[in-house]
């Protein structure tokens, strides 16, 4: 390996505030759904997700203080719905604020189906959708939490599976991917290209 200098081009960020507002990333965009104490449906726009590893897990970050955490902390589930790029504005009326009775009634006017192995609801006309039993809550990232779930069931729209007979590319043109391009962006993905492997890796 060959070492040198740091490149001219390369600067050092700003570590007393966030590094995340100072460039762009990308990531999935969902919907968390969950049951509010009064039984009302509550939605709320994440980005910070992830598989937990090759199993059926999935994770994402959430903060202790909004309704989502203490929710899925006292029913013990939660959805996860990946909405499609014409959905970015019911998307970003879920992050609406709560009105002084603790209610979203923004929320009423969603188009929603419901789970059915646990007591949740999913957007309608999304591309994938999660049944997750809480598994466990990991504290202590700052103000905020890691929030994991196991998938007991999952749902997806046939144009977004991957099928042998069809190439991967004309999937993801014909059914385009919503990503958030953090902080504040977002994109439809309709373009892709082969990932180059090494021939030897084991995936």
């Amino acid at each position: 390996m060959n070492e040198s200098s740091t490149p001219k081009n390369v600067v050092e960020l700003d570590t007393s505030v966030p590094v995340w507002d100072q460039f762009f990333t990308v990531a999935p965009l969902v919907l968390i759904g969950t049951r509010d104490d009064d039984g009302s449906i509550d939605f709320a726009p994440k980005h910070m997700v992830t598989p937990m590893g090759w199993q059926n897990y999935f994770g994402f970050v959430c903060t202790p203080r909004h309704n989502t955490c203490g929710n899925i902390e006292r029913t013990g589930e939660f959805t996860v719905s990946y909405p499609k790029p014409s959905q970015v504005l019911t998307t970003s009326l879920a992050a609406s604020p709560r009105c002084e009775n603790g209610g979203k009634p923004v929320l009423g006017y969603f188009h929603t189906f419901p789970a059915r192995h646990i007591d949740g609801q999913f957007i309608e006309d999304g591309q994938l959708f999660f049944e997750c039993h809480h598994y466990k809550t990991i504290g202590g990232f700052g103000e905020n939490c890691l929030i994991t779930g196991e998938i007991i069931a999952a749902y997806a729209d046939d144009d977004y599976l991957r099928h042998a007979e069809s190439d991967d590319q004309e999937t993801i043109h014909d059914a385009p991917l919503f990503a958030y391009l953090a902080p504040g962006r977002f994109a439809a993905i309709d373009n892709s290209n082969a990932f180059p492997f090494p021939e030897s890796m084991k995936k």
